[in-house]
């Protein structure tokens, strides 16, 4: 995932050609990552959860089917046709759609932020699955090679995936950026490759294209009662990734996602359905001749000609890797929108690029996601045990997302109510069925990311709970700005050279580290700014409303920063950057606020609630580094403060 951004990001204006067609490029090689290689198993699996006693040709017709008009539905209609529409100034994504039903809402409904913490949370189960099932897929891939498979076991093709994660995870930390110019090409000859081997099958069994016909799907699933459900389960798979096309909008642009789903994606997909439907038909005429029952099988390898089998699974080997990179660039990207969006603590951050700022690395989440991802490969073994596990995670964010939209569409784009829900409803309730027909599959897997969910969002809770006590407590304790400086101006006080910035993130309140510094050091420096900063609603914020400054009195200036909630702070430079605040001749030093916790039972959180947050607010990165601040300029002030 290249992270960088190309103007124009939301798609409304008219790129040249050439730059639309590298965008498009671009587009293929991150967002379509994911679900570009969804065949790999998707079909596979949906019809195994078919096939009883055997696979049927009615099962056939209906499975791919299903698969069709998931993707016709889901990812055409909803995704590319309407909620590519619902960008924040070019961003997309459940946490892009949170802010803005916040600024819809006033800011006053705490149900938004929940939702947008749930998104969130349900994300990091797709983080950690994406690249397990994906990889492993993959490599399972070379049991369908006649000259490999006899030299390899189950636990060897367990290593090789093991490896290939490992080796990705150890590179982050490196950046992405030299070879993210590949992941684009790599993945348009995917494409092309899946179509192809596709289109040849199709052709050797042309009546599969009736499978068109929504009223295979709709018999199959009135006549399979609860097999049908655990199928529909299954069939999701072949949309997963579909979130993808809004999250990364503000890098590629509306328009070059578009064009890349309708020329080269979807009809790529359609055709490896199709002619995965057409092998399966294929083999079960071959089997009934016989007198036998087909039986599930890898029909994506299998359909390839071996003569190019082998380069197939190293295709798609490249292809679930560039997709699991996607997937971790965008568990970084989303921690960062988290962080500085409150809904976690700060991170350590760095840059691995020089010239695109989106390229970020965070090694807690780099380090997690790869324990995950072993932990999920080392239990499950096998991808059709993992592909379980997949479907209630993508479609918990889907429902979130779902919501969201609604929220926007009424209070934004102030749409009425009716017009509202008629539009959102139909599509709430196609998300709530596929979310029902997974939860069914809680019991062969889906509990995990349903528990890793759960977990993210208990932590999200508590970090918020535990800064909402925080900043009560501190109300309470300290006294107003306005106050303090009326007073100070009457008071004699010893005077120090420099200018003193103060963090603080209520700039009607006196920041605790100015009181303790006039309590202990019994000094007031030459020049005082209580300065702020603020996470808009926005993505990015314009250079020339970046820093707003207020002068309180000849020593006491009040100064806010704003940055948006895809933008990496830098406080020194921006806070001098357009000359309202000079850079004094004695230097400036920054005070800065560092409480000790003690967790309590007889304040505040619960004890155990206590705990976590006094541990999470102990780990958080510093605050100084968080927003690039030199550290010998840094002055730390506190106490002790039970929670």
């Amino acid at each position: 995932m290249t992270n960088q951004r190309p103007s124009p990001a939301d798609g409304s204006r008219a790129p040249k050609p050439q730059h639309t067609a590298i965008l498009t490029i671009g587009a293929i090689g991150v967002v379509f990552g994911d679900i570009g290689t969804s065949p790999l198993y998707a079909f596979r699996e949906a019809l195994a959860q078919a096939a009883g006693g055997g696979i049927t040709q009615a099962e056939i017709f209906g499975v791919l089917s299903l698969a069709l008009w998931a993707l016709i539905l889901v990812v055409t209609v909803k995704y590319v046709s309407f909620l590519m529409r619902a960008d924040n100034h070019g961003e997309g994504g459940v946490l892009s759609l949170m802010a803005l039903a916040r600024r819809a809402t006033g800011g006053r409904w705490a149900f938004v932020t929940l939702l947008g913490a749930m998104g969130a949370a349900l994300f990091y189960g797709d983080a950690i699955l994406t690249p397990a099932l994906s990889v492993l897929s993959a490599v399972e891939g070379l049991k369908s090679v006649p000259a490999v498979a006899p030299l390899l076991s189950h636990n060897m093709i367990i290593a090789m995936a093991i490896a290939l994660l490992v080796v990705l995870f150890l590179i982050q930390s490196s950046g992405t950026a030299a070879v993210a110019g590949w992941f684009g090409p790599i993945c348009v000859v995917w494409f092309l490759a899946i179509g192809t081997v596709g289109l040849f099958n199709m052709l050797a069994a042309p009546q599969i294209l009736s499978a068109l016909n929504p009223m295979y799907g709709i018999e199959f699933l009135l006549t399979h009662g609860k097999v049908g459900l655990l199928v529909m389960g299954a069939v999701f798979l072949t949309v997963t990734g579909a979130e993808a096309l809004t999250a990364d909008m503000g890098h590629f642009g509306r328009f070059p996602i578009q064009l890349g789903w309708y020329l080269l994606v979807f009809p790529s997909l359609t055709l490896n359905y199709f002619g995965q439907g057409a092998f399966a038909l294929l083999q079960l005429e071959a089997a009934a001749a016989q007198g036998l029952n087909l039986q599930p099988a890898d029909w994506f390898f299998l359909m390839t000609p071996e003569w190019f089998r082998l380069t197939m699974v190293g295709l798609a080997t490249a292809a679930t890797i560039i997709a699991s990179q996607a997937v971790i660039t965008g568990a970084f990207s989303l921690t960062q929108q988290a962080v500085l969006l409150g809904l976690l603590p700060r991170m350590t951050l760095r840059q691995t690029s020089a010239s695109h700022s989106g390229q970020i690395y965070l090694p807690a989440i780099n380090w997690l996601l790869a324990l995950g991802v072993l932990i999920l490969i080392l239990s499950f073994q096998t991808s059709s045990k993992m592909a379980a596990a997949y479907g209630i995670a993508v479609t918990g964010t889907m429902v979130v997302t779902t919501m969201l939209a609604f929220l926007v569409v009424w209070k934004l784009w102030q749409w009425s109510l009716v017009k509202a829900v008629a539009i959102i409803l139909p599509l709430l309730a196609l998300d709530m069925f596929f979310f029902g027909a997974n939860i069914l599959r809680v019991a062969e897997g889906g509990w995990v990311p349903l528990v890793v969910g759960l977990l993210i969002a208990g932590l999200i809770g508590i970090w918020a709970r535990g800064r909402a006590f925080l900043a009560a407590q501190a109300s309470r304790e300290t006294v107003k700005t306005s106050d303090l400086v009326t007073n100070l101006a009457k008071t004699p006080i010893p005077t120090a050279r420099g200018t003193a910035v103060f963090l603080t993130a209520d700039p009607e309140l006196a920041p605790p580290a100015l009181l303790h510094n006039l309590k202990h050091n019994q000094v007031l420096h030459q020049n005082n700014i209580l300065l702020t900063v603020r996470t808009s609603t926005e993505p990015h914020v314009a250079s020339n409303k970046r820093l707003i400054v207020e002068c309180l009195d000849e020593r006491f200036s009040r100064a806010t920063l704003h940055y948006g909630y895809m933008e990496s702070p830098d406080v020194p430079t921006d806070l001098h950057r357009d000359g309202q605040v000079p850079i004094p001749a004695h230097g400036i030093s920054f005070f800065v606020s560092r409480n000790s916790l003690a967790p309590s039972a007889e304040v505040g959180l619960p004890l155990w609630q206590a705990v976590i947050y006094s541990f999470l607010h102990r780990n958080a990165a510093d605050p100084t580094a968080f927003f690039q601040i030199p550290p010998d300029r840094v002055v730390e002030l506190g106490s002790r403060v039970r929670v």
